[in-house]
């Protein structure tokens, strides 16, 4: 690079590598990269519960900007939780110490139908808010990532009622009931469709979809039912031109019924070998992960050796490097740190690229 050439942005890189064409080094976030393991977060969590951070685009803005000035991320994603539209769609929310509690779950047509259509600037033009205000602090160099739930995912909560290893009451419904949950996840792509999009308008550069409980399903029985709603909802996104992420968890056995979703990055838990699933996507679908969030917990040496061997195993093209499930509240900051500056510090061959053709 010549002396007097400007350093690439934080967002070209972001967005050049979501499309799998030539980066420098690779972009760097982590998931849950506003949680427990910032003392700075926990200052702001003694004086606020978790739902009134979220509501409150000034606190919300406060915890996003946390990661960004203290690890120096490649992208902010916005403080929110992805049971946000779940509430707005009607049903009662609370976000205990224990977990998530949605009050009157859905266990049938009716309760399908009961639930709303919801203007997301209306009804949670909070997040929308924070992501405008986080735009305008961040200048136009650095991406703000917007997210929800997939549809699987939101719908295992919306009926289970509260997180549960296993989700048995959707997949009961599933086999108890068919069209009841293919209802329900229609349900919710058309309303998180809207809210996705209102945030992509407030200013987000990409979206990401949590999928995190796609791998309860078998292969048939994810094509049968969550694999149509995550296609439907993410092609109502493509008119938007913003980049959009799939993560899910524990989906190995997935992996070519996720590339057919539509989705321009899959996020991979660790479970999934980076070089074998570039191996079976191919070019055109770029990869984000996949470190194993526990290997944050060991001497800082394994950790940067943890980043640059994922790195390796693409090539570092069409690559966002970042953890395979959410940073753990117990990682030291200087290991957060030392895994964000060591994957920013690998330099790549200039002009490799796979090629993208959006």
């Amino acid at each position: 690079m010549p002396a007097s050439s400007q350093p690439p942005s934080r967002k070209s890189l972001f967005l050049r590598a979501c499309r799998s064409e030539a980066v420098e080094r690779v972009p760097v976030w982590i998931m849950r990269q506003a949680g427990r393991y910032l003392p700075e977060y926990r200052a702001v969590r003694s004086k606020h519960s978790f739902l009134e951070m979220c509501k409150t685009p000034e606190l919300a803005v406060e915890v996003s900007l946390q990661p960004f000035r203290i690890l120096g991320v490649d992208a902010v994603i916005v403080f929110s939780d992805i049971l946000i539209p779940a509430e707005a769609m009607g049903l009662g929310l609370q976000l205990a110490e224990s977990g998530p509690i949605l009050f009157n779950p859905i266990r049938d047509v009716a309760g399908v139908a009961a639930l709303r259509n919801f203007d997301p600037e209306e009804e949670t033009g909070f997040l929308m808010e924070a992501i405008r205000h986080l735009c305008r602090e961040l200048g136009p160099d650095v991406p703000v990532l917007g997210f929800c739930g997939a549809p699987w995912t939101l719908a295992c909560y919306m009926v289970e009622g509260r997180s549960n290893q296993g989700f048995h009451a959707p997949k009961e419904l599933m086999y108890r009931d068919p069209a009841a949950l293919r209802a329900l996840l229609e349900k919710i792509a058309e309303c998180t469709a809207p809210y996705l999009r209102a945030q992509i308008a407030a200013g987000a550069t990409a979206v990401q979809l949590f999928d995190t409980w796609a791998g309860e399903l078998c292969r048939k029985d994810y094509e049968a039912f969550a694999l149509p709603a995550t296609q439907f909802l993410i092609d109502q996104l493509q008119d938007d031109s913003a980049p959009v992420i799939l993560y899910s968890k524990g989906t190995s056995h997935l992996l070519s019924s996720l590339a057919r979703s539509g989705a321009d990055v899959l996020s991979l838990d660790w479970r999934v070998d980076l070089a074998e699933a570039r191996r079976q996507l191919g070019p055109r679908i770029a990869l984000q992960g996949n470190v194993d969030p526990c290997q944050l917990l060991g001497p800082e040496h394994r950790v940067r050796a943890a980043a640059r061997e994922a790195i390796a195993k693409t090539g570092g093209v069409g690559h966002i490097l970042n953890l395979g499930h959410g940073i753990l509240p117990n990682v030291p900051v200087e290991n957060a740190r030392a895994f964000v500056q060591e994957g920013q510090s690998v330099a790549l061959t200039a002009g490799a690229s796979i090629g993208k053709a959006r």
